[in-house]
């Protein structure tokens, strides 16, 4: 993927990646607005070296050591041994342990100073709970750790810097920063979800997904029309449509496809049903014979045939009765336009489509139209749902597939390809229809259809 993938994957997931952020921005404020307030308060205390004979030399040496005691102290502050006495002074309910938890004591590199922070829900009882503890500390590390044995003074005296003093405005929770860190997370699960639902979406979207299915080229694409069922064929109704361009430029990458300008049998099928092979093949056939060729369209799906009513014509007789031998091609064929296209209704449904696509009947018909047209089309069957557009592929030059952007997946265009190699036919190449003209995946085809556009214009 290049980096106009990925903003075409950010641009169609948009949606769900702003909800993600506004969700977790949500969830992250009503956290902070649920959450009970709590308050710091922060006494400094400083070890002070003294002597008592007040020399540099001793003074030196106390205050060098002093640096050295007040890693020590730090962990002295949150000891049972200076919160104990805090909790039987201010008579609280609690174990030292508990107390422990709201106290913590920190000292820069190199400094004498320790700062106590007490953190609580009430604002007096932290401040009063920060400078106990610092008077606790004081007591133990002067009267009991640094204490002479003969009674002497201590080397080393705890000052108070900064007395603790009352909070006015709570330390947490911080409504704004869970507010970004909410929508932070929420952004990250958007992405992830955008990420996700791409790998997962195998439908064609890009040229690439058409590469990964088949090494055959892209003959045309055709640009989505929502009113399509009301105008099948758009090359007649509108020549000026972007969607009849489609069809021309499709017809003229065709015309490279006859080896030696003879005559050619081309059967346009599809993965599965509704991705537009009918009308393909119709609107192929209207442009060919606007080029002057002879063209015959067969209705080859014999059990869902929809070429009589794209062209309002009689379809009660066709290929079945053709095959069945109870006509002639050359009566059943109903022309049509004011060009030489020449359309053969599927005629009646009839019970055994694959066995009269498959007989020597079909081989004998094919023969004739190639050797009274130039092109023959035929409409084949989905092929995956069955057989008859396999049979019918190994009997012409190959097989057209329509694939259907948005629609078809990767893996079911794999497989339409590998059905049709299976009976040793040939994919010529592929057609996408229902192109998006609008939104985010505009971009997918816009180059391709504008070259080939270009380019029918040249020739």
């Amino acid at each position: 993927m290049d980096i106009h993938d990925y903003l075409r994957v950010l641009r169609r997931n948009v949606v769900l990646i702003i909800s993600a952020t506004l969700i977790g921005a949500a969830i992250g404020a009503l956290m902070g607005l649920t959450t009970a307030p709590r308050y710091q308060s922060s006494t400094q205390l400083v070890v002070v070296a003294q002597s008592p004979t007040g020399s540099t030399a001793e003074l030196n040496l106390g205050r060098t050591y002093a640096q050295q005691a007040v890693t020590s102290y730090v962990a002295l502050v949150t000891s049972a041994l200076v919160l104990q006495p805090v909790i039987d002074d201010l008579g609280l309910e609690m174990e030292p342990a508990q107390l422990a938890g709201r106290v913590q004591a920190t000292a820069e590199l190199n400094s004498l100073a320790i700062t106590v922070t007490v953190t609580d829900a009430n604002p007096s009882q932290a401040a009063r709970l920060a400078n106990a503890i610092g008077e606790s500390f004081s007591d133990v590390v002067v009267q009991r750790l640094e204490k002479h044995p003969d009674e002497s003074s201590s080397p080393i005296r705890i000052d108070t810097l900064q007395a603790a003093q009352v909070p006015v405005t709570p330390s947490a929770p911080n409504v704004r920063l869970l507010l970004i860190i909410g929508a932070l997370g929420g952004l990250a699960v958007g992405l992830g979800l955008a990420a996700l639902r791409t790998v997962l979406d195998t439908r064609i979207r890009s040229t690439k997904d058409i590469e990964r299915a088949t090494t055959a080229p892209l003959l045309g694409a055709i640009a989505l029309n929502p009113n399509a069922s009301q105008q099948p064929l758009i090359v007649a109704a509108n020549g000026k449509d972007p969607r009849a361009e489609g069809f021309r430029s499709l017809r003229t990458n065709v015309q490279f496809l006859a080896i030696g300008g003879e005559s050619a049998v081309f059967v346009v099928t599809s993965a599965g049903p509704g991705e537009g092979k009918s009308t393909t093949a119709a609107n192929l056939a209207i442009a060919f014979a606007e080029a002057g060729a002879r063209v015959a369209l067969v209705d080859g799906d014999l059990r869902l045939p929809r070429v009589a009513d794209y062209f309002a014509i009689e379809g009660g007789v066709g290929l079945t009765d053709v095959l069945a031998g109870r006509v002639a091609a050359s009566d059943a064929m109903q022309r049509w336009g004011r060009g030489a296209l020449f359309v053969l209704p599927a005629g009646t449904v009839p019970p055994n489509p694959a066995e009269l696509l498959g007989s020597s009947a079909m081989s004998s018909l094919l023969g004739e139209l190639k050797r009274a047209f130039d092109i023959v089309i035929l409409d084949a069957p989905p092929v995956l749902l069955v057989t008859d557009a396999a049979v019918l592929a190994s009997r012409a030059n190959g097989a057209l597939l329509v694939a259907a952007a948005g629609k078809t997946t990767v893996p079911r265009l794999t497989a339409a390809v590998e059905s049709i190699e299976k009976v040793d036919a040939k994919v010529l190449g592929t057609v996408v229809t229902m192109l998006p003209t609008t939104g985010v995946d505009k971009s997918a085809y816009g180059e391709y259809s504008y070259g080939a556009t270009h380019q029918q214009a040249t020739l």
